[in-house]
């Protein structure tokens, strides 16, 4: 029998007479998704700590679940607290079997008692003198904390967080929280109004507060953007939402936007309502573009242009047309190019063209080359001959203090700033970007417009085309004629909305079925190309949505047991709902830059060590990202997953030898145009599609709806008022 614990979120079915109940509960500890659970179950409070015992089962139409056999209240205690302290990572080699030893041994004042005197350690356990050392030196550092863990366990507050808050506020924590525990809301990054609401309930908190209520509303304005793509949400918008949100009308909008404004965490224009962030995002990065356009073209004479795009041509045995040449001409002449075009039409053999050219007119200048992941940056390494690497690596993101070490103060040192991807990078990343680039005298951004926008909000790439104020060259021609063709031209007919005819495909298949026969089907695909010598990184199977009978967590599952089986010789690891195995393709899913891994990369799982192997008394998961070995502890579990299926969004920037899609009616509010033409062109050599062929044709004629954003207008107004002052 399985073991979970969390908080029940939703109740979605309850029997009075049976007792039989449907919710979603969310997982504890590893910060995971809702998942649903089932069982005959008594009725149940949403702000209490249950512990489920059951089963994981896969009903045939509803997907994976947990199915309860018993319930019972997790019930916080001080001790607990103070195991919570000293198995934190403050407290490296100090596992949780070792912290609840010395618990039991000194009791609640533990801690007190070995400040006093850490000869008290010495009878426990497991206790060297090397562990005795760590746990005197942070204590006396961090003797503060156990207050606040303390404090914040018994309401419900993870180790992770109150981690934040400490370094955010100090010795001064406890006091600002129980004032106004709405204040993190604003303070803190990644500690949203959810979690002000948990600590403010388990406080009994006015609820008619006006701290709630303006930390409801500014939350309000990120969580609709973030939702909808757009930069700014309109002000009549937020009144029912902050309504329904707070759940009474016991205050006065204007004077909640009055005083965000007032302490700079929104700007309004008009009636469009901004976050700080993307507000000062976009006037950024107008004022920079339209600034950097102002340096002169290169006066090079246009023979020797053409001199030493001979010379290139020779070395590598290539001819380039009328369109490509210019675009290498432009590029060495104009301070700014985007280079535009989908698969196949020869943007990276440009590129590698571009960055020779350059090297051989400025051999001592330095070339920042840039990709938003991992994967992507080292394909493009490995296509272009030059060191290529993530932006986040590139402007050095601290992780825990959310900012980048690269920044006004300490430039990028560089000439050249080469980003790849494009489409992916929003507005936030990029005014960071322009932000260390003081040195830059040449930037060239390349990127296929047709591809999804960045996860999160705005639409660059497509702002800045539609400005029509920045030398760009569209490459349109296609010119991959090998192993891999058809999926190009698949991708342009669905680009140009033409008549898609996959029956003279030999790169394409559409295996058409109905849903129930996917899943197997799939499996048995994977199988074939396993058998016929394909490893798992060759066989990439992507999906929209991750829950359902043929959604990505269900199809992880199943992919594991195919790929991946139970092997006596295998360890394993229990983390929520899932179980890792050695030999596990894995999938990055945050970044984590002082580990160099990035979201989107892919790896494989080397090895588990047990809590009661190594000296820190913690489980350990090793993946191998390409020869990069990381190692996760428990409270790093939260950011991988399987990646034997991924979504599309998780897919952009890499490219893998056979995709498997398939199309369902049960992506039918997901599937676009975008989202088809992305997860197309994931495939290198091969693509297979599988369901219903209607999908297919409902997908491409389904429009994403264009994200509203105020970039193009702003470089469009900065570039007008600059050529006012220049004359």
């Amino acid at each position: 029998m399985q073991e979970i614990q969390g908080k029940f979120q939703t109740i979605i079915f309850h029997n009075e007479q049976t007792l039989y109940t449907v919710a979603k509960f969310k997982l504890y500890e590893v910060e995971e998704k809702d998942i649903t659970v089932t069982g005959n179950i008594a009725p149940v409070s949403k702000d209490i700590l249950y512990r489920l015992y059951g089963e994981y089962i896969d009903h045939p139409k509803y997907g994976y679940q947990f199915h309860i056999e018993k319930v019972e209240k997790v019930l916080p205690t001080d001790s607990k607290s103070q195991v919570t302290f000293l198995s934190s990572p403050l407290f490296p080699g100090i596992g949780v079997k070792l912290a609840q030893r010395i618990i039991d041994e000194l009791g609640d004042n533990a801690i007190d008692q070995i400040l006093a005197d850490p000869s008290v350690l010495d009878p426990i356990k497991g206790m060297s003198a090397k562990k005795k050392e760590v746990l005197i030196s942070g204590l006396s550092t961090n003797n503060n904390l156990e207050a606040s863990i303390r404090f914040f366990t018994t309401h419900g507050l993870g180790i992770r967080n109150i981690m934040k808050l400490d370094r955010f506020y100090g010795s001064k924590v406890l006091d600002i929280v129980q004032q106004n525990p709405y204040q993190l809301v604003e303070d803190i990054t990644g500690i949203g109004f959810a979690i002000s609401e948990k600590l403010a309930m388990s406080m009994d908190f006015d609820m008619f507060s006006e701290y709630r209520s303006k930390a409801a509303l500014y939350s309000l304005v990120m969580e609709e953007c973030m939702s909808r793509g757009d930069t700014y949400v309109l002000q009549e918008e937020l009144l029912p939402l902050l309504i329904k949100k707070v759940g009474h009308q016991e205050f006065h909008i204007d004077d909640l936007f009055d005083q965000l404004e007032k302490n700079g965490k929104i700007y309004r224009e008009q009636n469009r309502v901004y976050h700080a962030s993307q507000y000062e995002a976009e006037i950024h990065i107008a004022n920079f573009l339209v600034d950097f356009l102002k340096q002169a073209d290169l006066d090079l004479p246009q023979e020797d242009l053409h001199y030493f795009i001979q010379e290139i041509e020779q070395r590598e045995a290539i001819t380039y047309d009328d369109i490509q040449k210019e675009a290498i001409q432009q590029f060495i002449r104009k301070p700014f190019l985007i280079l535009s075009g989908g698969p196949g039409t020869g943007k990276t053999t440009i590129v590698k063209a571009m960055l020779s050219l350059y090297h051989k007119l400025y051999p001592h200048k330095i070339i920042a080359l840039c990709a938003p992941t991992g994967r992507a940056a080292k394909r493009l390494s490995e296509l272009t001959g030059v060191e290529a690497t993530t932006i986040h690596r590139l402007l050095k993101w601290d992780l825990e203090a959310n900012e980048f070490g690269m920044n006004e103060d300490n430039p990028i040192i560089a000439d050249l700033l080469v980003i790849d991807e494009f489409s992916m990078v929003d507005p936030w990343l990029l005014h960071n970007i322009f932000k260390a680039s003081d040195h830059i005298t040449k930037i060239l951004f390349i990127g296929d417009e047709n591809q999804l926008p960045s996860v999160a909000c705005g639409c660059v790439l497509r702002d800045l085309l539609q400005s029509n104020l920045f030398p760009t060259i569209q490459l349109q021609k296609i010119y991959r004629q090998n192993e891999g063709s058809d999926v190009v031209t698949l991708a342009h007919q669905i680009k140009q909305d033409e008549n898609i005819e996959l029956e003279h495909m030999n790169d394409v298949k559409f295996y058409e079925m109905p849903p129930h026969e996917v899943r197997a089907f799939l499996l048995k695909l994977v199988d074939i190309a396993v058998q016929k010598g394909y490893d798992i990184n060759s066989v990439q199977v992507l999906a929209p949505k991750y829950n359902g009978t043929t959604g990505i967590d269900a199809l992880n599952r199943e992919l594991q047991k195919l790929c991946n089986p139970v092997d006596e010789t295998k360890r394993e690891l229990n983390v929520g709902y899932r179980t890792f195995r050695e030999g596990d393709k894995i999938l990055q899913l945050k970044n984590q830059p002082e580990d160099d891994v990035y979201n989107g990369d892919i790896g494989i799982l080397e090895e588990i060590v047990y809590a009661e192997e190594n000296e820190d008394h913690k489980n350990l998961i090793v993946v191998n990202y390409d020869g990069n070995l990381v190692f996760y502890t428990p409270d790093l579990f939260v950011n991988i997953t399987h990646a034997y299926c991924i979504s599309i969004h998780k897919s952009q920037g890499n490219e893998y030898p056979i995709v498997i899609m398939p199309l369902l009616k049960e992506y039918y509010y997901m599937l676009s145009k975008k989202l088809l033409y992305t997860g197309i062109t994931r495939a290198r050599k091969s693509l297979i599609l599988l369901g219903e062929s209607d999908m297919l044709a409902h997908g491409i004629k389904h429009l994403d709806r264009e994200r509203q954003t105020t970039l193009k207008e702003r470089i469009v107004a900065k570039f007008k008022s600059s050529m006012h002052e220049f004359f």
